[in-house]
């Protein structure tokens, strides 16, 4: 197959994809769509930038809307599980314009949002639900939604599912489901434990397999500069100064570096937003569309708030932190690069974190290149103050919530925002900053993906 026309798609699906200039598919969607449309089983692995929305989108608006099967009350007929909200969100998005001639009804449902209002949108029923786990369960157990109508299932990001520790609640969700279904089944890797879920839900599939874990993006220059911990805030804030570095995604290993890492550019006069689990998802949102629009030109993530982030003209990728898990690595960096643009990549690596780089470079298969570091901006008392001031006056909704307070008047922990309430309970100095080396070695819908981030690895609900 080299072109969409090829696939034998609905009328109305082709005019969608004509409408937004696709023509041809990406190698995950050229092996996996004809399968998918036959109506067997997919076990998919493909990582970031691959277009694997598509590759399970088009195939079940195709089924979809050549069954006349009506909606039933608060029941769907194909359901989406994603691990966070972004990503559930941008999924639904697309199957929303792949839809966009279909009379096809798309609704997403997570955590932090009011309940009540999920519950009135399934009260007619879907065609096309898009959820993450906890949310989900929980519309079940309120007698909102049933799962006995299912006639497709995919798991997407399922490496994810089990590093945010959701093999219960995918346990639950599949025992509600009809065996009689088809499961397409997509993760960046393959480790034993994903075979041994991919074994229990998939019957006969077939295995696609583009672009391994291991490898790197082709279009993406990556550069590493050792410096001590004490230092990269004033590198970094040299870094994203340079007009050469136009929009920038800077990773931290845990939530509390994140905002760190805000504060200190913001004393620096730099603009950036965090986006992480203790924000609100008003605040991830507002984060998130000032990124893409280019109002703000620095996003600060964690690995896992990071999943789901799709946003094109990245031009750099910087690891304030390298990742503890080299996969995460390629994954951060896939998030520039994209739709045929060149992208830059730039690790900040402390002595207590050449560990981190050795896996790095082994899983990848090549050297980073050494670079020169910049001289690091140097902040003044009147910069911090001017900098806190500035962290003062920002939305109170736009801070962290790090503690809530409940009625009873004891003080406790938020609850983590991946899976949510409920079941589960610049403008710095310019510098003409190139780096310098010195050593070391179109089609719909590209995906999104992360690892988990901070400390040893374990399971976690942050997103």
């Amino acid at each position: 197959m080299t072109q969409f026309s090829d696939f034998g798609l609905k009328p109305a699906l082709e005019k969608a994809l004509a409408a937004e200039g696709y023509v041809t598919p990406t190698p995950i969607q050229a092996q996996a769509i004809p399968h998918a449309l036959e109506g067997k089983d997919i076990l998919g692995i493909a990582q970031t930038g691959t277009g694997k929305t598509a590759a399970f989108a088009l195939p079940i608006l195709h089924r979809l809307n050549g069954n006349s099967t009506p909606r039933a009350a608060k029941s769907v007929r194909a359901l989406i599980l994603s691990p966070t909200r972004e990503l559930a969100t941008q999924i639904a998005d697309s199957f929303k314009g792949y839809a966009r001639f279909m009379d096809m009804k798309v609704g997403v449902v997570f955590g932090g949002v009011p309940i009540p209002r999920q519950e009135r949108m399934m009260q007619a029923g879907l065609d096309i639900l898009v959820a993450t786990p906890g949310r989900l369960l929980d519309l079940c157990m309120r007698r909102a939604l049933t799962l006995g109508n299912i006639e497709i299932l995919v798991l997407d990001e399922a490496d994810q599912m089990l590093d945010l520790g959701f093999v219960r609640d995918l346990k639950k969700i599949v025992n509600m489901i009809p065996v009689k279904r088809q499961t397409l089944f997509f993760s960046a890797t393959m480790p034993e434990a994903i075979a041994a879920l991919a074994k229990d839900y998939l019957k006969n599939p077939v295995q696609v397999a583009v672009t391994p874990v291991a490898t790197t993006a082709e279009r993406v220059t990556q550069h590493v500069i050792f410096a001590p911990q004490a230092r990269k805030q004033g590198i970094l804030a040299a870094l994203v100064s340079d007009p050469a570095v136009t929009r920038t995604l800077v990773f931290t290993r845990t939530k509390h570096g994140a905002d760190r890492v805000v504060r200190q550019l913001g004393q620096a006069g730099i603009e950036s937003n965090a986006i992480h689990g203790n924000k609100s998802q008003n605040a991830r949102e507002r984060a998130l569309a000032a990124f893409r629009a280019g109002h703000c030109k620095v996003l600060v993530a964690t690995d896992i708030a990071a999943r789901g982030i799709d946003v094109d003209g990245v031009s750099h990728v910087i690891n304030f932190e390298l990742p503890n898990v080299a996969e995460s690595y390629v994954h951060r960096i896939g998030r520039t690069a994209r739709a045929g643009r060149e992208g830059i990549a730039i690790s900040l690596c402390a002595d207590d974190e050449r560990s981190y780089l050795r896996d790095i470079e082994k899983l990848t298969r090549q050297r980073v290149a050494i670079m020169q570091s910049p001289a690091p901006i140097e902040l003044s008392s009147a910069q911090i103050a001017a900098g806190n001031a500035m962290r003062d006056r920002a939305p109170h909704s736009d801070r962290v919530h790090q503690e809530r307070k409940p009625q009873n008047g004891n003080r406790r922990p938020a609850a983590p925002a991946g899976e949510e309430n409920g079941h589960r309970r610049g403008n710095g100095p310019k510098r003409s900053f190139r780096p310098r080396s010195s050593g070391g070695g179109n089609a719909p819908g590209g995906q999104r993906s992360g690892a988990n981030s901070g400390g040893q690895r374990q399971p976690r609900r942050e997103s």
